[in-house]
């Protein structure tokens, strides 16, 4: 498995939506806390330029949730849901334009729609990995409810793949929680309506002055 060495906050994988206390965020807040695991990420590993406004040496849940209160008016949760991955990139450039801090690098955002082909799709996720960026991934419906209970209607983040002969794999990190599932079945929904993954990348050559 090529995995992430993702940020741990009192024992949980990455942060929690069950933390919030605030219960439109409780219920619907899973976009802002993908935005902010992507702060908390890229503050760890990249140097904390302004990404996070807390100790990042000092992860803890309280500091989390605050967090999410100032992520929650750019991404915040709506009926429906931030079912458009394009609503996350407005949403966090938003926030990145309203939280500026010189010398941080540029985050740049692509969207693959949910109806791209499992091959592109795979190709994409994979390169980000390969880069050190984790990846935020939304899933709306899909026909094994079984599976993938937790994550229906819901972002979380992709940490790790690994691919064999057998199959492809993806790592999640959501809910505190690490997770593998099958990408096919992940990315094949088996519904029209689908949601998509938000590739990143940094600028380190021009960054924000």
């Amino acid at each position: 498995m090529v995995e992430l060495s993702y940020f741990e906050i009192d024992g949980a994988i990455g942060g929690n939506q069950d933390w919030f206390s605030n219960v439109v965020m409780h219920i619907g807040g899973c976009a802002a806390a993908a935005a902010c695991d992507s702060c908390i990420y890229f503050a760890k590993h990249f140097g904390n330029t302004g990404w996070y406004p807390f100790d990042v040496e000092h992860l803890t849940q309280e500091d989390y949730v605050r967090f999410s209160q100032m992520m929650k008016p750019y991404i915040k949760p709506r009926v429906g849901g931030v079912k458009n991955p394009e609503w996350f990139v407005e949403g966090f450039y938003r926030y990145l334009k309203d939280h500026f801090y010189p010398g941080r690098p540029v985050l740049r955002m692509e969207v693959v729609r949910g109806e791209a082909s499992q091959d592109q799709a795979w190709e994409a996720l994979k390169s980000r990995i390969d880069q050190g960026l984790p990846v935020p991934f939304l899933l709306l419906r899909h026909h094994n409810r079984e599976v993938f209970e937790d994550y229906i209607w819901h972002w979380f983040m992709v940490i790790g793949y690994e691919e064999s002969k057998e199959d492809l794999l993806v790592q999640t990190a959501t809910y505190g929680e690490k997770k593998t599932f099958s990408f096919a079945e992940l990315w094949n929904t088996g519904f029209e309506e689908r949601g998509g993954m938000v590739l990143y990348d940094l600028d380190f050559e021009n960054p924000d002055f």
